[in-house]
C-alpha cells in the first residue's frame, strides 16, 4: 500500500513532474534521429551518413535519400519503361554541380515532371525507412555535400520521420517478426493457405533460399518497403519463412582433418584438448536438449498429417 502525503493547509503544492505526451511525440515524427532534427532546425545543407543509408539535406529539408537495402531512383524509372537506360546513363555522364540529372532530364523533355517527382518521392521514403533504422554506430554529417541528382521536391524532415514511423507500425501489425526483412527467404508448404495475390505471387516466384526481400525488390523493380509488406503478409499466411542460422550445439564437434592438406594460410591453431574421462564408477548424464525434443515431436506430428 502506498501512502500519499498531502501538503499542509496554506502551503503551495510542489509542481507536477512534466510528462511527455506520446501523441505529441508521434505528431512531431517521434525524434528518430536527434542529429537530423537539429540539422533541420539549423537549415543545414549536406549529407547525413548513417549505418544503413544516407539523407541529403538542402536548407534543412530532405532532397534525396539512398540505402543499399532499397532500389534507387534509376531502378524505379527503368524497370517499367518510364525511361530508357541509354537516356538515364547519358544524363548521369553529363551531370555536374550546376546541372543535375533531374534538371537535364526535365529540360530535354525525356520524362514528365510529375512522373519523375513521384518516382523520386517513392525512392526517398523507401531509402529513408532503412536509413533511419536504429543503428549501433553514430551518424556523421558532411556540410556542403550535394547529390548528382539535384533538387526536385524537398521534403520536410518531420514528414520523413512521420512516414517512417507509420511504415514501422504497419509492418509490425502485419507480422511482428522482423527476421524476414533481411534474411534469405524460402518457400514453405502450408495446408489450406490463402491464395496469394498477383503481387505476392511474383514475390514467391523470386524466393529461392538465397535472395532477401531487398534483392527481390531490386529484381522486380519495386520499392523495398512494398516488398516487405508482401513478404510479411506471406509469412503471416505461412507461405514463406526466413532461413534461420544452424542450431547452436552445446559442444562443437571436433574438426575432421583435411583429406588433402594444402599450404598453410597462417599460424596453426592450438589443438583443443579432449574432455578427460570420468573417474571409474561415475557415469555422466546424457545431454537432452528440450528444444530439440520439441522440434522432433512437431516434425513427427506434421508427418503424420
Amino acid at each position: 500500500m502506498t501512502a500519499v502525503r498531502t501538503p499542509p493547509q496554506g502551503t503551495t503544492p510542489p509542481p507536477r513532474l512534466p510528462v511527455r505526451e506520446k501523441s505529441a511525440a508521434r505528431e512531431r515524427g517521434g525524434g528518430l534521429s536527434p542529429m537530423l532534427t537539429r540539422l533541420a532546425a539549423e537549415r543545414a545543407t549536406g549529407v547525413l551518413e548513417r549505418e544503413r543509408g544516407s539523407l541529403y539535406l538542402a536548407e534543412g529539408k530532405v532532397v534525396h535519400a539512398e540505402s543499399p537495402l532499397a532500389p534507387g531512383l534509376d531502378v524505379l524509372l527503368l524497370a517499367h519503361g518510364t525511361l530508357a537506360p541509354a537516356v538515364w546513363q547519358d544524363a548521369v555522364d553529363r551531370a555536374d554541380e550546376e546541372y543535375g540529372v533531374a534538371r537535364l532530364l526535365l529540360d530535354a523533355g525525356r520524362v514528365p515532371r510529375g512522373a519523375l517527382e513521384l518516382c523520386h518521392l517513392e525512392a526517398v521514403f523507401d531509402a529513408a525507412y532503412f536509413a533511419l533504422t536504429p543503428s549501433s554506430t553514430p551518424g556523421r554529417f558532411r556540410y556542403g555535400a550535394g547529390h548528382w541528382l539535384g533538387t526536385l521536391r524537398p521534403v520536410p524532415v518531420e514528414a520523413v520521420e512521420r512516414e517512417t514511423l507509420r511504415r514501422r507500425e504497419l509492418l509490425h501489425r502485419l507480422w511482428p517478426d522482423p527476421l524476414t526483412d533481411g534474411a534469405p527467404l524460402r518457400r514453405a508448404e502450408t495446408v489450406a493457405a490463402p491464395a496469394p495475390t498477383a503481387r505476392q505471387s511474383a514475390v514467391l516466384a523470386s524466393v529461392d533460399g538465397v535472395r532477401t526481400a531487398s534483392d527481390i525488390a531490386r529484381e522486380l523493380g519495386r520499392q523495398a518497403f512494398h516488398t516487405l509488406v508482401d513478404v510479411r503478409r506471406l509469412a503471416a499466411a505461412g507461405l514463406l519463412t526466413a532461413l534461420f542460422p544452424p542450431p547452436r550445439q552445446h559442444r562443437p564437434p571436433p574438426a575432421a582433418p583435411p583429406l588433402h592438406p594444402g599450404p598453410a594460410a597462417g599460424p596453426a591453431a592450438s589443438p583443443v584438448a579432449p574432455d578427460p574421462d570420468p573417474p571409474p564408477g561415475i557415469t555422466l548424464p546424457r545431454v537432452n536438449d528440450p528444444d530439440i525434443t520439441l522440434l522432433k515431436r512437431l516434425r513427427d506430428a506434421l508427418e503424420a498429417l
